[in-house]
């Protein structure tokens, strides 16, 4: 094989190796991302279906029930509401009427089905996606009211 070859087929492995890594970080990213959605963009069925994402607003006063470990409330954007179920300890901050974003997957049946809750951390915070979600309800609200 002629030098000239080799440094051709060294360049094309490099490539393919370049290629299949790429590949596999892309992967390992797209699967651990979990994106965050709205009540009312989870009601309207804009959520991937099977797969993790974050849903946030506020729990809605008067849905909390519990039953031994596991957490049933509503979380709401002041337009839709949708039903969580966490099993584990909620967080200090965790109350009625507050700021939640919550991580998990969708129930067949349309209950949201927590694995992990995130509260507000004092009386000033809310998580930004939450806020920009209760802002944008808000609005919509006002526009079909006008």
């Amino acid at each position: 094989m002629k030098p000239r070859h080799k440094r051709i087929a060294l360049i094309v492995g490099g490539l393919a190796s370049l290629s299949v890594a790429t590949y596999f970080v892309l992967h390992a990213l797209n699967s651990n991302i979990a994106l965050f959605y709205t009540p009312t963009q989870v009601v309207a069925g804009d959520v991937p279906k099977g797969r993790v994402f974050r849903i946030g607003g506020l729990v809605e006063k008067g849905s909390l029930k519990r039953n031994a470990m596991t957490v049933h409330f509503v979380v709401t954007d002041t337009a839709k509401e949708v039903e969580v179920a966490y099993t584990g300890i909620l967080p200090d901050l965790f109350a009625e009427g507050r700021g939640v974003v919550a991580q998990g997957k969708l129930a067949p049946n349309g209950e949201f089905i927590a694995s992990e809750v995130l509260a507000k951390h004092d009386a000033n915070y809310m998580p930004p996606e939450a806020k920009s979600a209760i802002d944008q309800a808000q609005e919509a609200a006002k526009t079909l009211k006008q």
